[in-house]
């Protein structure tokens, strides 16, 4: 079976935890994610980071 982990994208905003998907375990690039993604709470698309799932 394929390693992989669910990571969770937090809105920088309203710290709401919007968006989830996969990563493999061996990721080349430890940096944290960040991604402008639309938050429903906002209303608006904001910068949102990898948190602790």
């Amino acid at each position: 079976m394929a390693d992989r982990n669910i990571q969770t994208l937090v809105c920088s905003d309203c710290k709401r935890k919007n968006y989830h998907y996969q990563a493999g375990k061996k990721r080349a690039d430890k940096k944290k994610t960040e991604v402008s993604k639309f938050c429903r709470a906002c209303k608006k698309h904001t910068l949102h980071k990898e948190a602790k799932s």
